[in-house]
C-alpha cells in the first residue's frame, strides 16, 4: 500500500483539516449505518458552512475519505466502502484480462465522484459491492474502445460478485445515465 502521510491533508493539521476529517468520519458512519448514505453534495454544503479557514472540492472529500481510511488501516469495523470493493476488482480484472489495463482508475474515481454529488444517486451506495462491480462495468464502457471489447466483462462480474448479470446492467444504465445527463 502507498504511504499516505505525505499527502497534502496530513501534512499540517489546522483546524480546517481536522474540521474536514471530522466531516469525513460522519460520512463514512452514514454511509455504514443509514440506509441512504449523505452524498458529498451535502457533505461539501456542511462544510462550506462550517469550515471558513479553506474551501474544500468534492474531490477533496473522496481523497480524504481514503486518507482517513488508510490512516486507520482500514480497521473501522467494515469492510463495505464502495471504494475499497472498487479498487479490489479494478487489480483483479487488470490481473485476469489483457483489456483491463485500459481502464483507466481514474475514470472509475470519476465516476464514483458524479454518483456521491447527488441525493438521488446515494442509494446505490447502499450495496457498495454491487455499485463497485458497476462502476468497473460503466467505466470499461466507457474508457475501452468497442473494438476491443473481447472480453467477457458481464459473465466475469457475475462470477466474481455473484450478482445476477441483469441487475449489474441496470445499475450500469442507471449510472451510465447519471453520468451523461446534462448537469446545470
Amino acid at each position: 500500500m502507498r504511504n499516505k502521510i505525505g499527502s497534502w491533508l496530513l501534512r499540517s493539521m489546522e483546524e480546517s483539516n481536522l474540521q474536514l476529517f471530522s466531516l469525513i468520519s460522519i460520512w463514512i458512519s452514514s454511509k455504514i449505518h443509514d440506509s441512504r448514505a449523505l452524498s458529498v453534495k451535502c457533505l461539501k454544503s456542511l462544510g462550506d458552512e462550517f469550515i471558513k479557514d479553506q474551501h474544500f472540492t468534492i474531490r477533496d472529500f473522496v481523497e480524504a475519505e481514503v486518507v482517513f481510511l488508510q490512516v486507520l488501516n482500514f480497521e473501522i469495523g467494515i469492510s463495505n466502502v464502495a471504494f475499497i470493493f472498487l479498487e479490489e476488482f479494478f487489480i483483479q480484472f487488470k490481473g485476469v484480462a489483457k483489456v483491463g489495463g485500459l481502464v483507466s482508475f481514474e475514470a472509475c474515481m470519476d465516476v464514483m465522484d458524479l454518483l456521491y454529488e447527488k441525493e438521488e444517486t446515494s442509494l446505490l451506495f447502499s450495496a457498495p459491492r454491487s455499485l463497485a462491480a458497476s462502476i468497473l462495468v460503466a467505466s470499461y464502457v466507457v474508457t475501452v474502445p468497442k473494438q476491443q471489447w473481447e472480453f467477457p466483462v458481464l459473465p466475469w462480474v457475475k462470477f466474481v460478485t455473484s450478482y445476477k448479470e441483469e441487475d449489474i446492467v441496470e445499475k450500469v444504465k442507471d449510472i451510465l445515465t447519471h453520468v451523461f445527463e446534462p448537469h446545470s
